[in-house]
């Protein structure tokens, strides 16, 4: 009897999860993103070593999953699959025009809400800008074409954030390291 009960309470989650996600989509894609987001940046920063918490770090984090994270890839899936059924074809276009863009807005907005001014946004997202698009590039195209190929449109968002964890703890241990080397 009491090993049921964690069984029950991940349906009960489980469940409470997709009754959001049917009715109010963007808005649970937006906070799950949010939580994500936070939870990669907290770790990151757990795994580094670092002796005090950034929290302006972790709250960039946040806010970025919650304004764009969950919200842009809605939309742009939203949007695209009518038109686009290939997976190939799809991933071409997000991987050639939709990551790029996303990376550079990710990179920018993250310094402006650790409280950047505008040009050292841009200056830090100048640095980081190739080498972070081309490790996403090199190492997370197969997860995404996986995404594309097999898990159904609702749930696409929720795998690009979960893919996305690992990604932000990677996001965030580059510019811990490009923020350290210029001070």
């Amino acid at each position: 009897m009491a090993l049921s009960k964690p069984k029950d309470l991940i349906l009960q989650l489980t469940s409470a999860y997709f009754e959001r996600l049917y009715t109010s989509p963007l808005k649970t894609k937006a906070i799950t993103s949010c939580i994500i987001a936070a939870l990669g940046n907290f770790i990151s920063q757990k795994i580094s070593g670092a002796k005090r918490f950034n929290e302006d770090s972790f709250l960039a984090f946040a806010l970025f999953g919650l304004f764009f994270g969950g919200p842009l890839p809605h939309y742009f899936y939203t949007y695209i699959n009518p038109f686009v059924r290939n997976p190939l074809i799809l991933l071409l276009i997000e991987r050639c025009l939709y990551t790029p863009c996303y990376q550079a807005l990710a990179l920018y907005m993250l310094s402006m809400f650790e409280g950047s001014s505008h040009d050292d946004a841009l200056k830090q997202m100048k640095k980081l800008y190739l080498p972070v698009l081309t490790a996403n590039l090199k190492y997370l195209t197969l997860l995404q074409f996986i995404n594309l190929k097999y898990v159904p449109p609702i749930l696409r968002v929720l795998v690009v954030n979960l893919i996305g964890f690992c990604w932000a703890i990677y996001l965030a241990q580059q510019r811990s390291k490009q923020t350290k080397a210029t001070k």
